[in-house]
């Protein structure tokens, strides 16, 4: 398999929800291939966030370059369209390399706009109106979004205040659901897609123990270093593994709730996953390194 086989460079894609083996599947496929990772998880590009996103470490990449992880401080408002620049500058540093392109993550939203038909809507934001949205709890704007566009609610997370925010904008300023904003593109590149999951009880059982491996190394105190560094900003209390456990450092939890919790809530995160990257047709799901067509 070859990156320039044809007029689209050749990228391939490696979707599914959390702890689903992603990361190990695309290291032993990188090292087959002679490539290197372009993460798509909107989590690991932050600095200090590693046991509670699962953030792959040098003995997880084996050697293998990964890029976009560990490249903003948690304060930065890191938005899907910087992504969308850093991505494909990093896809085209890699092939210009003469090594392959694999994009590896769990945040659909990513994928789309990356390597799917998805253009991002062009709507100015406006900055009055997300200062007034802030000031609201995450249920508050879910709430919010789920009366204006229900459609639009079905694939945010319930507590990504910045990605509810946004939706309530572009609905609110354009007066259209989201979808209708959302315009078409022929994408850039000839991708792959490659699905990895597990049978549902195998994979909640998987991200059960991997929550109790995350308090065993370390989350709670990687979560007051956090604090300590940071503050409670929204980009820690709003993302799942830490929010939790930041409700049991308020002693809002005893440590037990906080961890079923904690799993509760990335077992319904890795089942939305699960219903936004069933929507693409193409993802051959459990599409081994063997069966490529080199």
């Amino acid at each position: 398999m070859k990156a320039n086989s044809s007029k689209r460079n050749k990228v391939i894609a490696i979707v599914g929800p959390t702890a689903s083996g992603k990361t190990d599947y695309a290291v032993q496929l990188a090292k087959e291939l002679n490539g290197e990772i372009v993460s798509s998880d909107s989590r690991l590009v932050y600095k200090g966030f590693d046991i509670g996103t699962a953030k792959p470490t040098q003995y997880e990449m084996q050697g293998i370059k990964h890029h976009l992880i560990d490249i903003v401080e948690p304060t930065e408002d890191y938005s899907v369209g910087l992504y969308l620049k850093d991505a494909k500058v990093a896809i085209n540093d890699i092939i210009s390399r003469g090594k392959f392109p694999i994009v590896a993550g769990g945040t659909g939203l990513y994928f789309r706009v990356l390597l799917e038909d998805f253009d991002l809507p062009k709507v100015e934001p406006d900055f009055d109106l997300r200062n007034k949205l802030k000031l609201l709890s995450s249920e508050d704007l879910y709430q919010i979004l789920l009366d204006m566009d229900k459609k639009a609610a079905e694939f945010i997370d319930k507590n990504d205040k910045k990605k509810l925010i946004r939706a309530i904008e572009v609905v609110k300023i354009t007066g259209k659901p989201l979808a209708e904003n959302q315009r078409k593109k022929e994408s850039e590149y000839d991708v792959e897609w490659i699905g990895m999951n597990y049978p549902r009880e195998i994979l909640y059982d998987r991200i059960n123990k991997r929550v109790d491996l995350m308090i065993e190394k370390g989350l709670i105190e990687e979560t007051e270093k956090l604090l300590r560094k940071y503050g409670p900003i929204d980009n820690i209390i709003d993302t799942i593994g830490y929010k939790e456990i930041y409700s049991y450092l308020n002693k809002e939890l005893e440590l037990e709730e906080a961890a079923n919790l904690l799993k509760q809530n990335t077992r319904r995160y890795a089942k939305r996953q699960l219903t936004w990257f069933r929507k693409n047709s193409e993802i051959k799901w459990n599409y081994y390194p063997e069966k490529l067509n080199k």
